[in-house]
């Protein structure tokens, strides 16, 4: 599965320098607003030591990572609702992701201008929320419109349809983004048919100073605070250093470099990590002498959907699973000896894929 997330803030917060930092791609960061018009993409590997152990006990012809597509979508400033500053460009952008990094300036740099002329990283928070909920509530308010009258004849999809708009146009209107009035019980495909905004998982990503870096500051602590109701997750990274570490050409020279700012790893492993925690996702590996691979799926797929992610085919003429876990793989050392020692176990269709299991999948088309 493709995982696409959209970093998004306010002009000049150090989106496209993080940006570069996660991809290989360059993005132009420049000390003005709307240095980014179109947006850059780029894809980044996801690390994880896992991977590297299986290819070192298996030494595969080829080691392919799992990946997350990030889109660098241009500042939103106020109106972009109404379309200012390119605004209805930048937000057909974000529609089109799976969640939303939003980056909020958390340092202090005279050097730098910032578009509302101070720092306050809850205040930025709130412009692009607004921006954000004007353009699902002008979404929301035009979907009413087109099922209020079935939906008062007793016609029950349109009465579920018009139910739950109903509720999100309610929390717009308080201020607050959709996902605050969105329960378990909905239904995910309804959701996205609607393709809201506000609907979207949310990670802050607060962009401090370099003397910052390993605890974090006083603007890190009061966005969490703000935040402290919302279902999101807050990191906060130092752009200009991950840009060091981005420039840096070999693995030693950058555990050299964290060690002595007193950083365990990257920020953008960190960033990377809790956009799995957000989406709810995790991996599991194949491994053979052509290819060991990471795959990433959602908590709870079952062995069918873990296989439909290689290939369609694979979920729909599933027979079942090898399935060794992580831990037993790599205490063993190999697929021969796990199936001698019985660690070797063979899963149905109604199996849920456990974060690590190493898979091998017998289908029929």
């Amino acid at each position: 599965m493709a995982l696409k997330c959209g970093i998004v803030g306010l002009p000049n917060v150090g989106k496209s320098t993080l940006f570069n930092c996660l991809s290989n791609a360059k993005a132009q960061a420049a000390n003005f607003p709307f240095c980014t018009i179109e947006p850059n993409v780029g894809t980044i590997t996801v690390p994880d030591a896992r991977l590297n152990k299986l290819a070192e006990l298996v030494k595969p012809q080829r080691v392919v990572p799992t990946t997350v597509e990030i889109v660098d979508i241009a500042g939103l400033v106020k109106g972009a609702s109404k379309g200012e500053g390119l605004g209805n460009q930048f937000l057909g952008n974000i529609r089109e992701c799976d969640a939303i990094l939003h980056v909020l300036r958390c340092f202090d740099d005279p050097n730098v201008v910032h578009v509302d002329g101070s720092v306050d990283p809850v205040r930025d928070k709130e412009v692009i929320d607004i921006e954000l909920q004007l353009k699902d509530l002008e979404t929301v308010e035009a979907r009413i419109k087109k099922v209020e009258k079935q939906a008062s004849i007793g016609e029950k999809e349109a009465k579920r349809r018009f139910d739950l708009l109903t509720r999100i146009r309610t929390a717009l209107l308080k201020g607050e983004s959709a996902r605050t009035a969105i329960t378990a019980n909905d239904d995910p495909a309804l959701l996205n048919e609607f393709q809201l905004l506000t609907a979207k998982p949310v990670m802050y990503v607060c962009n401090v100073d370099e003397k910052s870096a390993v605890k974090g500051n006083e603007y890190v602590e009061k966005v969490r605070a703000a935040v402290a109701s919302e279902n999101a997750e807050v990191i906060f990274v130092t752009a200009a250093i991950e840009a060091e570490i981005a420039s840096l050409e070999t693995p030693e020279e950058r555990e050299m470099f964290l060690k002595d700012i007193g950083l365990e790893e990257p920020g953008v492993n960190k960033l990377i990590h809790a956009a799995y925690h957000l989406l709810k996702l995790q991996t599991y590996f194949t491994a053979g002498v052509q290819e060991v691979r990471a795959w990433t799926i959602h908590q709870g797929d079952t062995g069918p959907q873990a296989a439909g992610v290689i290939h369609s085919d694979f979920e729909k003429g599933y027979i079942r699973a090898e399935v060794i876990g992580y831990d037993d793989f790599t205490t063993l050392g190999s697929e021969a000896a796990c199936r001698s020692a019985g660690k070797l176990r063979t899963e149905g269709k109604e199996y849920v894929v456990r974060d690590g299991d190493v898979m091998h999948f017998l289908f029929n088309v």
